[in-house]
């Protein structure tokens, strides 16, 4: 295996000039660069990373707990915390903790065992205060991403509010008022926000949100099918529209709405949050909440290098604003 004293030999130069291009702590006249570059490639020198991140004290490295990495809205966020980790030259280390506190715990601890510089988190349902906690101890910097809570660390989401009442006023304009919200698991934060956020819009609206057009704790689109199907049967005091927190209620929702026989938007008005990929292919299009997924991960990363950079600055909570795009299944 080729040396740093093997790189210095090839070019011509002192193996301090050769840390110094290497490591840019100095400058170094731009043919001599060239030369020692040169002499990496000739002789295939790999610098040692460990070695060089604990004379740091860093590794260059972040890392990132989703709960589901493929879901349309968390794969956007992922790669706007990969786009931006690049450009500070940070690599990137992705879990997903599948709703699961326990797996949760296990990839953050896997995380630190790695010595990541820190750490971008949006928490699973249920998750443990303990966690952290335990992220605290270690003196890691942590930026929580979409699912906010009510902690001093610095934060990254969404005015998921403003969002659901800019919703309410849609279909209500449209003569709506048993509008069913299919909300999921409460104790994820963004979904919380959502289903209050839907309750006060009403309640302005001057609208009873009866508990028959309330369909909450489901996690799964097969349980969420199973939950809202039942309810569609009653045309008198069933719904006239349907409101979907997540990509994944939408699609149980929607299969129950087909199974059921009724037409969007005919029958029945359609809207929820985060969407489908391809959504231009469905028929008819469907109104959504487009979250700024990507800029929320570009946002948590620049969290994240303002509290490296400055560990003594003040918390800081960011809130995005989405997008709605109104289309024909609230006609």
């Amino acid at each position: 295996m080729a040396t740093i004293v093997d790189v210095a030999s090839l070019a011509g130069v002192s193996t301090s000039t050769v840390s110094h291009v290497l490591n840019e702590t100095r400058h170094v006249e731009p043919e001599t660069k060239a030369r020692v570059m040169s002499a990496v490639q000739a002789t295939g020198y790999r610098r040692d990373a460990l070695a060089r991140s604990m004379r740091r004290a860093r590794t260059d490295s972040i890392g990132l707990v989703v709960s589901d990495a493929g879901e349309p809205a968390f794969a956007d966020m992922v790669h706007g915390v990969e786009e931006a980790a690049a450009q500070h030259g940070l690599s990137l280390l992705l879990a997903n903790s599948a709703e699961d506190p326990a797996r949760e715990r296990a990839a953050v601890e896997a995380l630190l065992d790695r010595r990541v510089d820190g750490l971008i988190i949006a928490r699973a349902a249920g998750s443990r205060a303990g966690l952290l906690e335990r992220i605290r101890n270690e003196k890691k910097p942590l930026v929580l991403l979409d699912r906010l809570a009510d902690l001093d660390v610095d934060q990254v989401g969404v005015n998921n509010q403003s969002a659901m009442a800019a919703l309410v006023d849609h279909l209500t304009d449209r003569g709506h008022e048993r509008i069913m919200l299919v909300s999921g698991d409460l104790r994820v934060s963004s979904l919380r926000e959502r289903h209050d956020g839907f309750r006060t819009a009403m309640q302005k609206r001057g609208l009873e949100v009866p508990a028959s057009l309330l369909c909450e704790g489901t996690v799964t689109a097969a349980a969420t099918f199973d939950r809202v199907r039942p309810l569609l049967g009653d045309s008198a005091a069933g719904p006239t529209a349907i409101l979907a927190c997540s990509t994944l209620l939408a699609a149980g929702a929607l299969r129950a709405v087909q199974h059921e026989g009724l037409q969007v938007p005919g029958t029945m008005a359609f809207a929820t949050f985060d969407g489908f990929t391809y959504s231009d292919l469905f028929q008819p299009q469907i109104t959504t909440v487009r979250q700024p997924a990507f800029q929320l991960g570009e946002s948590a990363v620049g969290l994240l290098m303002r509290r490296l950079e400055t560990p003594s600055a003040p918390t800081k909570i960011l809130r995005l604003e989405s997008e709605i795009e109104f289309r024909r299944s609230t006609d």
